[in-house]
């Protein structure tokens, strides 16, 4: 069959978008848009950051975020805040005999160990 009709070719659906704007919004966008047309503009602003969360995270971050966790673990584990808050307890009701140097090194020891704690947990995105 020679003279076949070819079918038009599918157009892809274009839905718009309005955004309602002051006068200085909208002056302040094209003062952005810096010669692109606003469409092009926001959809840069907006697929920009999408396209950013779409990436995957580097392989050291995550191994770095796994050494924390395991730093984090083994101090728990060794409950070195524990027995210091312990020893400060039983020197400040006499049950051991200190000298007032050695309370202060305990308490100095207990807020490096809280210290390092705050920080591992800030490291791995946790409250801490």
């Amino acid at each position: 069959m020679s003279g076949a009709v070819k079918k038009p070719a599918k157009r892809t659906a274009i839905s718009p978008v309005t955004l309602r704007l002051t006068p200085e919004e909208r002056e302040r966008l094209e003062e952005l848009a810096a010669g692109m047309t606003l469409s092009a503009y926001i959809r840069a602003c907006v697929f920009a950051k999408e396209e950013k969360r779409r990436k995957s995270r580097p392989k050291d971050v995550v191994a770095d975020k796994k050494a924390a966790a395991e730093a984090l673990a083994l101090l728990g584990q060794s409950r070195i805040a524990s027995n210091l808050n312990q020893l400060a307890y039983h020197a400040n009701i006499g049950a051991i005999m200190i000298g007032e140097a050695e309370k202060a090194q305990i308490a100095e020891a207990y807020a490096h160990v809280l210290s390092i704690r705050s920080l591992l947990m800030q490291a791995l995105g946790k409250p801490g």
